[in-house]
Order: structure tokens, then C-alpha cells, then sequence
């Protein structure tokens, strides 16, 4: 017995002839649909089990009926009747298994021919070859699953036969090519009917023209070649590859061998009688610019920017186009160039000097010189060997012309540089995916990628697919391409090849970042290839910064963190940051990286997946390791800038009995200047920091789990005081998980602080009681004062907040008592803080009282915080006192005090009091200054609590400006800000605000 796939799914039973096998098999028709389904699912797995409740999917899909068991049942019984051994079909416990011998699928003996096709092509082996060739092709019945609803499955598997299909064409063509003969004659149809089907498949189209040139037939030739690029250019804006330009080169020395065998040309009384131009005459039929691209998008800038550039008076103008692999340089500087050929009536030189070209060495200058000299009309043999010879000739030629080159997919200035003319008149526009700054005199066009209106349209445009406007599947393609013009046409080539494939389902393919790569590539276009051309040509070269340049994208690939710096690639390189630096410069100027600022490193979202697909298992391993030690090391010394001396920083810090040694494993790392510079540090870092953290909280490593809850800990205050609520809740929550699944208790006390102080800074402050409390009974049961202080001293801050006063101040003397007993002045002061907070609201001058001893022992050790806060808080008790003048120069002192310490809530607190100060004042014109800024931070951080209170500040300034309609706008978004939180009494005020009649 045989099964078949490849076409409709098909049984074949032997035929008997007098009582023997006649070694014939004649197909035996499924007629039902449900058991050809069935059939299919048992051979895509065959040999293995396929489970019930697949083989239901594929029967009936998402929704099979109640009866679908004893259907299913009943189309096992119909199969097994018609195999030959009903044994063949077994019954296991989780579902069936249908068993096929060697040699009985169609597919099993298809894949065996292609194989053996495959190492006789590779050893051009042409009889074999065809003989193999053959073979497989003649089990093709149609595409393979035919007729099967989708619910089957196998979209994968027959896409895959069906480009072995076309493979094997293109394996025996190539074949019968090479053996000639009058077979010949018989290809022309054959593969002008492939052309037919496969427009964009080059080598179908080189096969064809070498058949037509083969047999005689070189004008048809030459016009399939004019035809191919003409579509190529004009549709994907690129031209036919090297085996098509090969082809046609061979059909063009045919073509001028059959002219020359009819006799001499006539002189055009320009040339010579050898058809040369004659030295110093241009030839006046140069026009090799490639069509303008058919589909070209945008740009209005930078094209406008290019017009000017090379229509301006400069003697010498040259533009360079730069950018990563398929941005879109070639297409736009063909579009200008094309426009400019008026400007340039001498002629229009296109040259691709290869240098980031898939498969191609990049023109040497010698190469790119006696190119241009022979388009010149040059004679070889008048051509310099010496290239600075022949860039002086190229310069004579064009000094009296008016002539524009584009040189396309430079290398590098060096291979620019000789062919650059010296004519006044001339024009230059150089394509490159570096800027090639080492060129002096020219305008440089960096190009990013679309944006995302201009890529729509170019998909819609270059699809086909009129109906993709505006559609939700449009934006996510637009998405996952990154807005890189390559990538899109690519999408666009395959929605329009293929009819059928939604754009649904090429997005949803698109958005496995793990195989993206691969589905964009079609036919010659790849931007896996585009991108490998940079990576390998740095990985191969002789010069240890490209080497190094290579292996940093692949570290990156590894890691894939959001944005890098030099020290972090350093370590991860395990070279210096002068020799990272070096690497990241390469890697800048080969367009694999982009700095978005100054120092900071990211790669387009395309190249993020190609060094993912690079980084091997020496790049991986260890790498998640050291950036956790890295940054663990140097949130440390952060830390210690930004806490002022005492338990709060020292408690943090691992100890021995605290795993969490870092030094080893990151070297020596300095300490920082002071505050600014560590919170400079953590604003470009959190956002790595917070991606690490979320990635590896959950790993099953305890080394892993280990450093985020070291890491999350020391990182913790620099966000708390930055205002970081968002990063605080991942880091938070990371924190606790981390320390529940390791069993550290003061790993958990720990986190419960650090979320209480979220919950603190949003204004949940039942939510940040709750968490507190939970965190003291865990320090009490580890007996350490130290922690059980700040958390009564929180308890306290946190009841007063809630009205629950006795108790508040219960808990702050406590903490007082704790604070006295440790000899710990800094806590000593922020208690007094605290109780001066409390006494506020019966007695503000008593108030004032306790937070001139706050300051007083802040001025004794220097604690920024305490004296920042003490002023805002006499600030606060002055306004209380309706005192709005004397609380003014508190809040502007608290305001210098703070400068760059970065504490966000202290911060907040003075300016919402600042303004309230001014208004009161009737200085509504700083207030209104003062206010914007602070809902300018606000909105930054994403802090709608805070964001919230300075709104309901804001509203009544404006009602008292006499915008009431604006005044209630802020109010309303105030009170949406605020419900949820513990801020009833701005709540109320809010709704009695909004409730009264306009």
C-alpha cells in the first residue's frame, strides 16, 4: 500500500496480475471529507500519536458537536476498512497512531530524490541531476493538502514541498542548461510559463534568457532581461541580482559577436572608428540611471534638502544618503537623480560599488575607476593602471561636462574618494550605510525610517491592497517591519503574490519575534541578508575593532535590554570601555546601531531579532549573570550618593550574611561624584534595570533570583525619590516574589517597605499601612531595631494621613524612643518631623517648634532631606496659621536646599505649597509658572496622585483668573486622578467644586 500528499490525500493499492503483484498501485478515491481530513492529520504525524482531540480540531475545527466521539470513532472504522492491514491503525490510550513503512508516503520518497538532487547539483553531476529531478517531480500531483479545509493544519509543511517543488525546477533546468541538446527548444515554453507564474523568481528569468539566447533567440532574450528589471525596480526598487546579471551579460557578448560578424558600424562623427569616444568627449548617450522607484513614499524634507544641495553653486556639490540596511537610500536617491537630469544634460553615471551587497566583494577604486573611464567611452587599453592616474583622467573627462553620478551602496570614503569629479558642474549623490564623515565637502542626509502614515501608504501602494487603509492589521505590519522600507515591500510582495494570505495572518506570523527574519525574505530580498553583510564582513576582518564590533552585536543580541551604554558592553565583552567605545563607533558607521543620545546605544527593532538570531551560546551564557552583578555593583555606589550616611543606606548594602557579592565579577567600579551624578546614572539606566528585573524575578536560578532581590533592593530608593511609580510597582512586586520562592524573610521585609512607599506616593495609604505593618511584624521577629524604627515612624506618618491621630503619635514616640536608643540622630529628626506633622492640625505654632528641632539636627549631621523638608513642613504650618507670606521663603529655602538630590515626593510637596503660597499672595502669575512645572514633572513620571493634587491647585487659579469653564476642567480631571485614593479631603472639596452651579 502507498499514501499520497502530494496532491488531495490519496490511498494506492497494489494491482494484481495473475494471482502476483504487479508492482503497479492505482489510486483508491476518499470520498468522504471528513475521512480525507482524517487521513491527512494521521499522515502529517505518521508513526506517531496523534492525540483525540487533534484529530477533532482537524474534523470540525474550534466547535466539534456533541457527537464528535462517536463520529470520530465511526471515521477510524470507515479508514481501517480501507487499508490493507487494519492493524496498521492503532488505538492508544491518548488517541491513534497510523503506521507507515519505508517508502509508502509520498512525501518520505519525494524528500529522498530531492536529497540526492541536492549533492548532484553541488557536484555538477547534470545527468543524475535530471534523473533525480525527475524522479520527485513525477509524485507531484498538486499542491500538497488539496482540497483540506484549514482546521488540518500542515500550512507549514506544504509550504515547505512546495518550494522543494520549485527548487527542483530550478535544479533540473539548471541541468539541462548545462547538458544542451535539442531539449532546449522544449524549456522556452516551460519556463516562460514559470516566469509567468513567478514574476519576482530571478533565476526562473535567467534560465529563460540563457534557453533563449541557447536556441538563437537573443532579442526575446534581452526583453525578458529589460522586462525583469523593469518590474524589480519599479515595483521593490532594486535591481535583478548577480546570477541574472551574469546571464545577461552572456546574451549581450552573443548579441555583439552576431553584429560584428555582419561588418563594420558607422561613425556617428563623435567616435572613433572602433566606436570609442573620443579622450575628452562625454559620451552624450549616458543615461544609466535605473528607473525611478514606482512606489516612493515621503521624504519631502530631505528630498527638498537634496535638491537644494545639488543645485546650489557650490563648485563641488556632493551629497552622501546614509542609514541602515534598507531604508530607502538607493530609492531616494534615484528619485531625486531622476529629477535633476535636466540640471545634468551631459549625462547621468550610475555606478553600485557593492559595498554592503549580499554575495559581493565591494569595488576595489581601481574597479569603480575603470568602470566609469569605460562608460566615458575610455578604451581599455587607455586606461591607467595607477589609480591616481586614472582618478585624474576621470577628472579631466568630466571638467567641462555637466554630469551627475550616483555612486550607490559605498563602502567607505576611501573607495569614494578617487571618483569624485572636480568639474564645477557635476554632481554627486553617494548612497552609504555610513555617513562616511572622513569625506570633506559634502552634505550628509542620515535617513531613518518611515514614519508610520508614510509606510502604510507605501504598503498599501506597493500591495495592491486598497482595502488596508486605516485597517488595524496595516498598523500592526507597519509595526512589526519596524517602518523599514525593505521590510514593507517585502510584506507588500507577498500580499501581493498571494491573494489569499490575509494580512491577519502575514502579522501574525510577523509577530513571533524569534522567527520574524525569516518571513522577511522573499524571493532575492532579505533583510537577514541585507544585515549579515555588515555583521560578517566585521566578524572576518583583520582589524580588532571590527572584531570586537561584531561580538558587542551579539552581546546585545544576547541580552536584548532596551538601550546600552559603553561600561555595561564592556563587561559583557569582557574588553575595556575605550575598546567598546571603538566598537560601538564601527558599529555606528556600518548602520547596525543607533545612538539615540549621546552615549546611549539602540539597535532598529529588525536588527534587535539578527543579533538575536547571532548570539550563539557563548554570548548567552553568563551574560544575564554579569549585567545582574553589573548593575548590582553600581546601584551600590548610587546608593551611597543618594542616601545620605546612616542605617537607611548601610542596612541595604549586602553583607556576608546578604549573598550578593558583585566586585568580583564587574571589576572596580568608582564611586560617584555626588547625587546628580548618580541620579543621572539611574534616569538612563532604570529602564534596563526594570526589564532585567521583570525578565529574571521568575527564573528557576537561585544565582539569578539572588542578584534581582540584591539588585531590587539597592535600586529601590533611587526610584522611590525619583517619583518612578511604574518602575516602582515592577520592581516592587519583582522583589517580593523573589524573596517568597527564595524563603528570605528580610528579603520580604524588604519589599513590603519599598511597596509601602509606592502605595505612599499614590496616595493609597490604607493599602501602604497594610504593607508596613506586615513589614514590621517580619523585622520584629528578626529583633532588628533599626527596621523596626523606620516602620513605626512610617505607622505613624501613615495613620496621620488617615485621621487616626492617637494612634499616630503612639507610634512616633515609639519610633522616637527606638531612634534615641540607637543613637541615630538622622531618625531622631525625621520623627520630629513627623510629630510636627501631627501637632499641625490642633496646634501649627507647637508644630513649627518640632520641626525647628528636625532642622537643628539636620544641620548637626548634614541631612539634606530633614532640613529640605523641615522648611517645607514650617511652610505648611505658617499656611495653616494663614501666614501665607512667612510660609513664602520656607518653601523657596526647602526648594534650594534640595537642588539635585532628586527627592520627588519632598519635591512635590514644596511646590504644591509654593503655589498655594502665591496664590494666596495674589501672585498669580508665578503661581500659575510654579504649577505648570509641577504638572509638567508630574505628567512625566506618569503620577496621576500628585498630577492630581496640582490640577486642583491649578482650577482654582484659573476660577480665579475667571476661566471657570477651564477652572472645572482640571477639576474634573483632578477628582478622576484622585478617586481610589486616601485624599478625601481634596476629594470632597473636588465635588463641592464641580457641584456648585455654573
Amino acid at each position: 500500500m502507498r499514501f499520497g500528499l502530494l496532491g488531495p490525500p490519496v490511498l494506492f493499492r497494489g494491482m494484481q496480475e495473475g494471482g502476483r503483484s504487479s508492482g503497479r498501485y492505482e489510486a483508491r478515491a476518499i470520498a468522504s471529507p471528513k475521512s480525507r481530513a482524517l487521513l491527512a492529520a494521521l499522515l502529517l504525524d505518521a508513526g506517531r500519536v496523534v492525540s483525540v482531540e487533534s484529530l477533532k480540531d482537524a474534523l470540525w475545527g474550534g466547535e466539534p458537536p456533541v457527537s464528535a466521539q462517536a463520529s470520530l470513532h465511526n471515521h477510524i472504522t470507515r479508514l481501517r476498512r480501507l487499508l490493507d492491514d487494519p492493524g496498521r491503525l492503532r488505538t492508544v490510550p491518548s488517541g491513534y497512531v497510523l503506521r507507515i513503512d519505508e517508502g509508502e508516503l509520498d512525501v518520505h520518497v519525494f524528500d529522498a530524490h530531492a536529497t540526492e538532487a541536492r549533492a548532484a547539483h553541488t557536484g555538477r553531476d547534470w545527468r543524475r541531476v535530471v534523473r533525480e529531478c525527475s524522479g520527485a517531480l513525477a509524485l507531484w500531483r498538486g499542491a500538497p493538502l488539496a482540497g483540506l479545509p484549514p482546521e488540518v493544519g500542515g500550512y507549514a509543511f506544504a509550504q515547505r514541498l512546495c518550494e522543494a517543488r520549485l527548487l527542483l525546477l530550478e535544479w533540473r533546468y539548471d541541468a539541462e542548461l548545462a547538458l544542451g541538446g535539442p531539449r532546449l527548444h522544449e524549456l522556452v515554453p516551460e519556463l516562460a510559463a514559470l516566469t509567468g507564474e513567478y514574476p519576482l523568481r530571478e533565476v526562473y528569468h535567467r534560465q529563460l534568457m540563457l534557453a533563449l539566447h541557447r536556441t538563437g533567440r537573443q532579442a526575446e532574450a534581452l526583453a525578458v532581461h529589460r522586462e525583469l528589471r523593469t518590474r524589480l525596480v519599479g515595483r521593490l526598487g532594486i535591481e535583478p541580482g548577480p546570477g541574472v546579471r551574469e546571464a545577461h551579460v552572456e546574451v549581450l557578448r552573443g548579441a555583439a559577436s552576431e553584429r560584428d560578424s555582419r561588418g563594420p558600424r558607422v561613425s556617428d562623427g563623435s567616435k572613433g572608428s572602433n566606436g570609442s569616444v573620443e579622450p575628452g568627449r562625454p559620451n552624450p548617450s549616458l543615461a544609466q540611471l535605473p528607473p525611478c522607484p514606482a512606489h516612493f513614499i515621503g521624504r519631502t524634507a530631505v528630498r527638498d534638502a537634496l535638491h537644494r544641495t545639488l543645485t546650489a553653486p557650490d563648485p563641488h556639490p556632493t551629497a552622501v544618503i546614509s542609514g541602515m540596511a534598507g531604508v530607502g537610500k538607493s530609492a531616494l536617491a534615484l528619485h531625486v537623480a531622476h529629477q535633476l537630469k535636466e540640471r545634468f544634460p551631459d549625462g547621468q553615471l550610475h555606478l553600485h560599488l557593492h559595498g554592503a551587497t549580499p554575495g559581493m566583494t565591494p569595488l576595489t577604486p581601481a574597479q569603480a575607476l575603470t568602470t566609469l573611464l569605460r562608460d566615458l567611452g575610455t578604451e581599455p587599453c587607455r586606461i591607467p593602471e595607477e589609480p591616481e592616474a586614472a582618478a585624474a583622467l576621470l577628472r579631466s573627462l568630466l571638467a567641462p561636462t555637466r554630469t551627475l553620478l550616483v555612486l550607490d551602496d559605498a563602502a567607505s570614503a576611501a573607495q569614494v574618494r578617487p571618483l569624485l569629479p572636480g568639474g564645477a558642474g557635476c554632481g554627486v549623490i553617494v548612497t552609504s550605510r555610513s555617513p562616511l564623515t572622513a569625506l570633506d565637502g559634502t552634505a550628509r542626509f542620515p535617513l531613518a525610517p518611515l514614519s508610520d502614515d508614510e509606510s502604510a501608504e507605501l504598503l498599501r501602494r506597493a500591495s495592491g491592497r486598497d482595502g488596508l487603509d486605516g485597517t488595524d492589521a496595516a498598523r500592526l505590519l507597519v509595526e512589526l517591519t519596524g517602518r523599514l522600507p525593505l521590510a514593507l515591500r517585502i510584506v507588500a510582495a507577498r500580499l501581493a503574490a498571494r491573494r489569499a494570505l490575509t494580512p491577519d495572518a502575514l502579522a501574525g506570523q510577523l509577530a513571533a519575534a524569534d522567527v520574524r527574519l525569516h518571513h522577511l525574505e522573499y524571493d532575492d530580498l532579505s533583510v537577514r541578508r541585507s544585515l549579515a553583510v555588515a555583521h560578517d564582513a566585521l566578524a572576518a576582518s583583520e582589524r580588532e575593532a571590527d572584531r570586537d564590533a561584531a561580538r558587542t552585536l551579539r552581546r546585545i543580541g544576547a541580552l536584548d535590554l532596551p538601550t546600552y551604554g559603553a561600561p555595561l558592553l564592556a563587561r559583557l565583552t569582557g574588553t575595556n570601555e575605550h575598546r567598546t567605545e571603538a566598537a560601538l563607533d564601527r558599529l555606528l558607521d556600518v548602520a547596525l546601531l543607533e545612538e539615540t543620545t549621546y552615549g546611549r546605544y539602540a539597535p532598529h527593532d529588525l536588527v534587535r531579532d539578527f543579533a538575536r538570531e547571532r548570539a550563539g551560546e557563548q554570548d548567552t551564557a553568563g551574560s544575564a549573570e554579569t549585567a545582574l552583578h553589573w548593575y548590582a555593583a553600581v546601584a551600590e555606589r548610587a546608593l551611597a550618593a543618594i542616601v545620605e550616611p546612616g542605617a537607611d543606606r548601610d542596612d541595604r548594602r549586602p553583607t556576608p550574611s546578604r549573598p550578593g557579592g558583585h566586585a568580583a565579577h564587574v571589576g572596580t567600579i568608582a564611586p560617584f561624584a555626588g547625587a546628580e551624578e548618580a541620579f543621572a546614572w539611574g534616569d538612563r539606566e532604570l529602564e534596563n534595570v526594570v526589564a532585567l528585573v521583570a525578565r529574571y524575578a521568575d527564573d528557576p536560578s537561585e544565582q539569578r533570583a539572588g542578584l534581582v532581590s540584591t539588585l531590587t533592593r539597592l535600586i529601590f530608593p533611587y526610584a522611590h525619590r525619583r517619583g518612578r511609580v511604574a518602575e516602582m510597582e515592577v520592581l516592587g512586586q519583582a522583589g517580593l516574589r523573589v524573596a517568597r520562592r527564595l524563603g528570605d524573610a528580610e528579603a520580604q521585609a524588604y519589599a513590603l517597605v519599598d511597596l509601602a512607599g509606592l502605595h505612599f506616593l499614590a496616595g493609597r495609604q490604607n493599602d501602604a499601612l497594610a504593607l508596613n505593618d506586615r513589614a514590621l511584624a517580619i523585622w520584629r521577629r528578626l529583633d532588628h531595631p533599626s527596621w523596626i524604627r523606620r516602620c513605626l515612624n512610617n505607622r505613624g506618618l501613615l495613620l496621620d494621613g488617615l485621621g487616626r491621630r492617637a494612634e499616630a503619635g503612639e507610634a512616633l514616640e515609639r519610633s522616637l524612643e527606638y531612634a534615641r536608643w540607637l543613637d541615630d540622630p538622622y531618625g531622631e529628626a525625621v520623627t520630629h518631623s513627623h510629630l510636627g506633622n501631627l501637632a499641625e492640625h490642633t496646634d501649627p505654632r507647637a508644630a513649627i517648634e518640632r520641626h525647628r528641632r528636625s532642622l537643628a539636627l539636620g544641620d548637626e549631621v548634614g541631612a539634606v532631606i530633614v532640613r529640605h523638608s523641615a522648611h517645607c513642613n514650617i511652610g505648611y504650618a505658617h499656611l495653616r496659621l494663614g501666614q501665607p507670606a512667612a510660609a513664602l521663603p520656607h518653601f523657596e529655602e526647602s526648594l534650594r536646599i534640595l537642588g539635585g538630590h532628586g527627592d520627588w515626593h519632598g519635591e512635590f510637596r514644596t511646590r504644591l505649597g509654593l503655589v498655594r503660597a502665591l496664590r494666596l499672595l495674589g501672585r498669580d502669575g508665578r503661581a500659575v509658572r510654579e504649577c505648570a512645572e509641577l504638572l509638567g514633572r508630574a505628567d512625566a513620571r506618569a503620577d496621576r496622585y500628585t498630577g492630581g493634587l496640582a490640577r486642583h491647585q491649578h482650577g482654582l487659579l484659573l476660577r480665579e483668573r475667571g476661566h471657570i469653564g477651564e477652572a472645572r476642567e482640571e477639576w474634573g480631571s483632578a477628582l478622576a486622578a484622585l478617586e481610589g485614593t486616601d485624599e478625601q479631603a481634596v476629594v470632597r472639596e473636588l465635588r463641592e467644586l464641580l457641584a456648585r452651579p455654573v
